[in-house]
């Protein structure tokens, strides 16, 4: 599968260890960054990894911050990408089997001691259930269509 990771400074730990770990187990990784831990903005490194899954460059993709909220709500701004912010393996399985999840967000601040491994290679196995889920699926899609371009707040 092919994967791009990305992060911010506060991520930059967890996603070299994922990166070795998704090797490990015979992925394409794409690392678009950042690669150190000077203070950087999240939202860049979101924009190129939901870049990356939108031209189809990758399968998936994962984005680490201090909670992964800040990611998580840049990423669902791109038409196409579902993305969730999960922090156990129960979390990891279930936004892929039920959303059908294509970028995962993790906290790099809150997993701590966990193996963040266990997860990601969870989510990664986890199968799109389809069925009900997938009349879900087009619904929120209707929604991306449906919806102007200008930002909430703007009239």
């Amino acid at each position: 599968m092919r994967i791009s990771i990305g992060s911010d400074h506060r991520g930059i730990q967890i996603k070299s260890k994922l990166i070795s770990c998704l090797q490990a187990n015979g992925h394409q990784v794409f690392d678009v960054g950042t690669q150190g831990d000077s203070s950087v903005d999240y939202p860049n490194f979101a924009t190129l990894v939901c870049g990356d899954i939108c031209a189809g460059r990758c399968d998936r993709g994962i984005l680490i911050c201090g909670t992964g909220i800040g990611m998580a709500i840049a990423a669902n701004k791109f038409a196409g990408v579902r993305a969730a912010n999960c922090c156990d393996e129960v979390m990891a399985e279930m936004c892929r089997r039920h959303n059908n999840v294509n970028v995962l967000c993790l906290p790099g601040d809150l997993i701590g001691d966990r193996p963040v491994d266990d997860l990601v290679l969870t989510w990664l196995a986890a199968e799109f259930e389809g069925g009900r889920h997938q009349r879900r699926i087009e619904q929120i899609e209707a929604i991306e269509r449906s919806q102007n371009t200008k930002p909430a707040g703007d009239h």
